[in-house]
């Protein structure tokens, strides 16, 4: 096992009162123990309450009082010493056997529109051998064409649109190839949670959610990170849904400004110490 601290810090200001959802909690199904967790908001307040969405993540309610508000979530877990599974025998599954709740997965979304790039996905991909090595050769294309650039894209581009601009960051790259995926009737979903840079050089840029995908394939999902293209050890999972309308790390029912958010993910380097806290 590999001892991570993650976590996030959020600074909103608002004129009103405003309620909010936030996801950014490890699944409680996920491959990880969760050894410690700070939960703390200012102004003092109750801490609200959770409860698990439709696709089984941890959503926690709160309401964000007027002004300046602070949210600081700290979480210390034992995540699998293996990096991501790779199997080039895994075999893709004709849609009659797929179980019921993967079918979900084939159809369109509201950012991953598969049917618009159906003749896009069978033209560079629908030649290649059904299986594992299919869904490399997908993410292999989004991470060659698409470039990483911070502010290429909005909150409300779609797949379609970066494909065309061929711009975009960790969320447009997991949703270009889910939406290949899908157009060849492989289920695809959207994952977003903690990834610290272990065995990788160190990315100089400031720690951010992580997005990617999971494909199932055979009897099981099995991920695949079009953004960095490599298998990674340390992933948490924070969410998982359809794209990232289903797994928003915060929605806010009501005007909010975001002042500030740090994300970090670094493996603690000593397993039994857990006073890092301070």
């Amino acid at each position: 096992m590999v001892r991570i601290r993650a976590g996030c810090e959020f600074v909103f200001a608002t004129e009103r009162a405003v309620h909010a959802v936030f996801q950014i909690r490890p699944r409680l199904d996920g491959d990880h123990t969760v050894i410690r967790e700070v939960f703390d908001v200012s102004p003092n307040q109750s801490p609200g309450s959770t409860y698990q969405d439709i696709y089984g993540n941890t959503c926690q309610r709160l309401e964000i009082p007027p002004h300046h508000f602070r949210l600081y979530y700290d979480v210390i877990v034992d995540v699998p010493a293996a990096p991501d599974a790779v199997n080039f025998d895994a075999r893709e599954v004709a849609a009659h056997a797929l179980p019921d709740d993967a079918l979900l997965y084939t159809m369109p979304s509201r950012y991953c529109m598969s049917d618009l790039l159906s003749d896009a996905a069978w033209q560079l991909f629908g030649n290649i051998e059904p299986g594992y090595g299919r869904v490399q050769a997908i993410s292999d294309y989004v991470h060659e064409h698409i470039e990483f650039q911070y502010g290429s894209t909005s909150q409300v581009s779609t797949a379609q649109d970066v494909f065309e601009s061929q711009r975009g960051v960790c969320r447009d790259f997991a949703h270009l190839a889910i939406s290949f995926c899908r157009a060849l009737n492989i289920p695809a979903r959207y994952v977003f949670g903690y990834l610290p840079d272990i065995n990788v050089p160190l990315d100089k840029a400031p720690m951010d959610f992580a997005a990617w995908t999971e494909v199932w394939l055979g009897d099981k999902w099995y991920t695949f990170d079009p953004r960095n293209n490599k298998a990674r050890t340390g992933r948490i999972v924070i969410g998982r849904g359809r794209d990232a309308l289903d797994v928003a790390m915060a929605t806010t029912f009501g005007a909010a400004q975001l002042d500030k958010l740090v994300v970090w993910a670094d493996e603690v380097q000593e397993p039994n110490q857990t006073s890092v806290f301070g």
